[in-house]
């Protein structure tokens, strides 16, 4: 075990974390159907820079989650669950674990916690009739 020090820690932990989740039962259609093998390695630089951003504060991360995501449950129409969200989590805790242990594994996990329950909330606002 050790700790989250660098872009190449992230850069690991993004890669392993979403190898499992194109396997996945669940969320793997998910994301293979949004996105094509050729679209894989650009995305994983971009979470990349999403989560060295949120992790040592580096600006690199440049996009709209929340519409991203309103994007994929519109394509689903309107099908991403609370549930998908929780099982993201459990993937991404585990992967987390797996590795990496100390201050930026636990506000790894902790960041996901509040971007989970975010973006589903923003999800769920874009859905028709239940904007405020």
């Amino acid at each position: 075990m050790r700790e989250i020090e660098n872009r190449e820690d992230v850069s690991e932990l993004v890669n392993d974390f979403y190898a499992k989740i194109r396997t996945d039962e669940t969320l793997g259609p998910i994301f293979n159907s949004h996105l094509s093998d050729e679209q894989w390695p650009s995305h994983l630089e971009k979470l990349t820079d999403f989560w060295e951003t949120n992790l040592f504060g580096i600006p690199k991360f440049k996009g709209n989650p929340p519409h991203v995501h309103a994007e994929v449950d519109r394509n689903l129409n309107y099908g991403v669950t609370q549930e998908h969200f929780a099982h993201w989590m459990h993937i991404w805790f585990r992967t987390i674990d797996e590795k990496f242990e100390g201050r930026l594994a636990d506000r790894a996990k902790n960041a996901a916690r509040k971007m989970s329950t975010g973006l589903y909330i923003a999800i769920w606002h874009q859905r028709p009739g239940n904007k405020l």
